[in-house]
């Protein structure tokens, strides 16, 4: 996914730890004021077990499209992305990477005065400092010379990134890349399919940025599409 996340050696934050939590699918980057890699690692691999216990009783959880009743005994990481799929009026599964990375990134904070966790383009971000998070959109000509600058008292965030075009995440548009920032990053995650959904091509970034709009809890977004991008709301795009 993205390149296999070679762009994670790109990747600067002067005065953090960078490390990695792998279980499965779930693979994280991590920057912390310190390595945190055996508390990162048990937290995902705690909610991991819950929430595929969970799906075992409940498959339709994992297969479908659209929000989903929770069932009683739900663990943590599905009632939030139930509830962050309802908005966005789609499948709970497009909210779980946004979800671990809210997870892991909430409990590092218990030992760390900043933790940015980012799960296959899907982010949390708290941090004392400005960071700019840089906007991949695989072949279009805008990939990698614009980003986000993201101010230390909007955080904790979420910065999360759908597409079309790059990585194996299922989407049913055509953006290079659908960007969403909310509170909330498991509804970043969701959101940010949504807004891919609707765009299937360059004449529709303004359709995504309006699609956005319609989501509550959304503060942000950013749609490219080939060779045009369109922003709305709480971005500060930078030139890379």
């Amino acid at each position: 996914m993205y390149e296999e996340r070679t762009y994670r050696g790109r990747v600067r934050a002067d005065g953090l730890v960078a490390f990695t939590a792998v279980v499965k699918e779930t693979d994280l980057f991590i920057l912390a004021d310190s390595d945190l890699s055996a508390l990162a690692l048990e937290v995902v691999i705690r909610h991991r077990h819950q929430l595929e216990t969970y799906i075992a009783g409940h498959p339709e959880f994992l297969t479908s499209l659209v929000p989903v009743e929770l069932k009683l005994g739900a663990p943590e990481s599905a009632v939030r992305m139930a509830r962050a799929a309802l908005p966005a009026n789609v499948g709970p599964m497009a909210a779980v990477a946004g979800t671990f990375s809210e997870l892991v990134g909430e409990a590092l904070l218990a030992r760390s005065s900043q933790a940015i966790v980012e799960n296959g383009g899907d982010i949390y971000i708290k941090s004392t400092s400005e960071r700019v998070v840089a906007l991949y959109a695989g072949d279009s000509p805008l990939s990698g010379r614009v980003g986000l600058n993201i101010r230390p008292g909007d955080t904790p965030l979420g910065v999360c990134t759908s597409s079309g075009r790059v990585g194996h995440s299922l989407s049913l548009g055509r953006a290079h890349a659908a960007c969403i920032i909310s509170k909330s990053t498991a509804l970043a995650d969701a959101a940010a399919t949504a807004v891919g959904n609707a765009v299937q091509g360059p004449g529709d970034v303004e359709k995504g940025i309006a699609r956005a709009q319609e989501i509550e809890g959304v503060l942000g977004a950013v749609v490219i599409a080939g060779d045009r991008l369109a922003a709305w709301g709480l971005v500060e795009l930078v030139k890379l």
